[in-house]
């Protein structure tokens, strides 16, 4: 007689599995792979090993969710809760057995390997002109002879030491304002923003002279991931960087998911909007303790992002995005409030700026790309690819800009990928396979050195999206996989890495201990089709220009920047450039949101910038279909990239049905 087994999903992952009912979520997340963190073993000491239960359902992952599917509380976790309490919804994986078909999200805390978010910030010349400044002003004291409020006295000394016009005084600050200039014997210190668009607004003020400095913060809202750069309003210095995973991922992968949720679960866009509002108010606590800071002088944000994630943070629900002609709620930029958006860890009257969004489906991140790499000013033809789980592409010279969004999904971030995982220690991140002998190396990050040297000895835990973009281009040009994408058997590559899978067939990366990373078929075909999205998009573009070829590329995001060009070429990522043509702009909408944040008027720039750019809808237009099938071919069917055969050969090689023409490589006995 056999044991009943369960179904489990764990998200972010996306790993999901058969246990036997009965199974601790801990004990099915060792089986199964997924990083969940335990110090004490699982005897319900260390609570490292936090989950939390989805409860409904899950059309994505076609299982509904009942609260049955889990064990009630047990003493042990009530133990735990009363004496040092567990947040809301949360359990202790140790404890909670697996009873019915389940999905489990793992926090981003009860992750061992958590995510090292590669959206730094990068070096950038900047003209500091910030929208928010301090001036200390003397202030005339009171007078029964010409009588006038304080305040009145205040904005009277602006006006006259400073220049400043009218002024804005929430009530929070006039509360404050009687003590605080007494204290200071009618000297402060007050902080005035002013980005030229509305009246003045006085945000905060101290007591005599303050010198502690002013914040702001500079946030890239990624569907994947969630970056910010805390940077000082004096210097421009950025004085901490740091991310976390969007925890909308629950909810769905891409964009497009989390619409579909939003329509099939009513309220679905309010958990998501609360959710990322509580991420960002987390992260800015987090890089103000790091900074050492006062969350009170952080007074500015400016957040760029996806027209989807730009609707969820506002609360509007991003129903007309998921379908023609995706209308915008609003494509202007914004000023409000940040505590109309319900993100604290800030000083109470905050300013929040966002970009304003191209159109459709082409948002505030592609105009901070816009900003930051100024197609519009380039007297080469240069195409800017921002890849991620939404790829923003823009073409463009002085003779003008085209824009348009392609849906690469989340393949490139690891996602999808049957060893996949975000980029954290231990993930595959470079790849080289020997053509000849068809033995890999590689190196993971949180080691230096390649897998073939000597004191190598690192944990290696899967493939994050640039070591899977690396070691798909590498089996192409070591003859492994052919031009259609297809893995030959072991005696066609010649190779006892290749393993039967079924009818396809697998490359064993690495084994040890019994387990393998391996690269399927099916990864290379999730890898095949975002690539194909990609390049579609892109020469969709050139074709509105009525070109074949671009003078640049250059590849951006937190992403972007660690792909190696030369693989992106034998992919067929991107339209075939000299190799020395293509160049990474690293975090280019951070950098975008950084200008704005620190030059005001780089904002009313891009605002008239955005209105110049045209923008190509990739979702309605017949020939992406078209271009996206050619782009299936690695690195394409029609073209024939001559630039990367000029300094790369490529095995002619065919393993489909007849296949096996070309080169035969003889069959090599695996290393141990």
């Amino acid at each position: 007689m056999t044991s009943e087994t369960r179904t489990v999903i764990f998200t972010p992952s996306g790993r999901r599995g058969q246990v036997e009912a009965g199974t601790t979520v801990l004990e099915a997340a060792r089986q199964l792979g997924v990083d969940l963190e335990s110090v004490c073993g699982g005897r319900g000491i260390c609570s490292k090993c936090q989950i939390e239960p989805q409860f409904g359902t899950h059309s994505k992952h076609g299982i509904t969710v009942s609260e049955a599917a889990i064990s009630g509380w047990n003493a042990t976790e009530a133990r735990y809760d009363e004496k040092r309490g567990l947040k809301q919804g949360r359990r202790l994986g140790c404890q909670a057995q697996i009873l019915g078909d389940l999905v489990v999200d793992v926090p981003e805390e009860s992750q061992l390997h958590r995510q090292v978010v590669r959206k730094a910030a990068d070096t950038r010349v900047i003209h500091m002109d910030p929208a928010t400044r301090l001036y200390h002003v003397e202030v005339a004291e009171p007078d029964m002879h010409e009588p006038s409020g304080d305040l009145q006295r205040l904005t009277e000394a602006l006006s006259e030491q400073w220049g400043i016009g009218a002024v804005e005084t929430p009530l929070s600050v006039m509360t404050r304002l009687q003590p605080i200039l007494r204290k200071g014997a009618f000297r402060v210190t007050v902080a005035v923003h002013d980005d030229g668009d509305a009246p003045a607004r006085l945000l905060d003020l101290w007591p005599g002279l303050y010198d502690g400095g002013l914040y702001g913060l500079a946030i890239d809202l990624g569907s994947t991931t969630i970056a910010a750069h805390l940077c000082d309003l004096t210097t421009g210095n950025v004085i901490a960087s740091g991310g976390r995973m969007n925890p909308q991922i629950r909810y769905g992968e891409d964009l497009m998911s989390r619409v579909s949720y939003v329509m099939m679960n009513p309220g679905g866009d309010a958990k998501m909007t609360a959710a990322v509002r509580t991420a960002i108010s987390e992260l800015t606590v987090e890089l103000a303790s790091e900074a050492g800071i006062e969350s009170q002088t952080i007074v500015e944000c400016v957040i760029v992002a996806n027209p989807v994630m730009h609707h969820l943070l506002l609360g509007i629900d991003p129903l007309e995005l998921g379908q023609a002609p995706f209308a915008l709620a609003t494509s202007d930029a914004l000023r409000l409030a940040v505590r109309a958006l319900e993100i604290t860890g800030v000083n109470a009257e905050a300013r929040a700026y966002l970009l304003p969004c191209i159109a459709g489906h082409v948002g505030a991140d592609a105009a901070a790309v816009a900003l930051s790499e100024a197609p519009g000013e380039q007297d080469e033809l240069t195409l800017i690819v921002d890849v991620g789980t939404n790829a923003e592409i823009l073409l463009g010279d002085r003779n003008g800009v085209l824009a348009c969004s392609s849906p690469t999904g989340p393949a490139f971030e690891g996602a999808q990928i049957s060893a996949g995982q975000r980029a954290a220690p231990g993930a595959i991140e470079a790849v080289r396979i020997d053509p000849v002998t068809r033995e890999p190396r590689f190196r993971v990050i949180g080691e230096e050195r390649w897998s073939d040297e000597p004191g190598f000895d690192a944990n290696v835990t899967g493939i994050c999206g640039s070591g899977i973009i690396e070691v798909v281009a590498e089996m192409r040009q070591a003859g492994i996989v052919d031009a259609s994408g297809l893995i030959g058997s072991a005696e066609q590559v010649g190779s006892d890495r290749v393993i039967a899978e079924g009818r396809t067939h697998a490359y064993v990366l690495h084994e040890k201990d019994g387990r393998q990373i391996r690269v399927t078929q099916g990864d290379i075909r999730a890898i095949q089709l975002a690539k194909s999205a990609l390049y579609a998009g892109a020469r969709l573009l050139m074709d509105e220009r009525g070109v074949d070829r671009v003078s640049r590329v250059v590849l951006a995001g937190a992403f972007g920047a660690h792909i190696s060009p030369k693989h992106a070429l034998i992919l067929g990522m991107i339209p075939d450039v000299p190799l020395e043509q293509v160049t990474s702009a690293g975090n280019a909408a951070g950098t975008g949101a950084r200008i704005a944040l620190l030059n005001r008027s780089a904002r009313a720039e891009i605002e008239a910038t955005v209105g110049q750019i045209r923008k190509v809808e990739t979702a309605i237009e017949p020939r992406f279909q078209e271009h996206f099938v050619a782009a299936n071919a690695l690195p394409h069917a029609v073209d024939t990239f001559p630039e990367l055969r000029a300094i790369t050969s490529l095995p002619n090689v065919s393993y489909g049905a007849g296949g096996g023409e070309g080169e035969r490589p003889r069959r090599r006995r695996r290393k141990s």
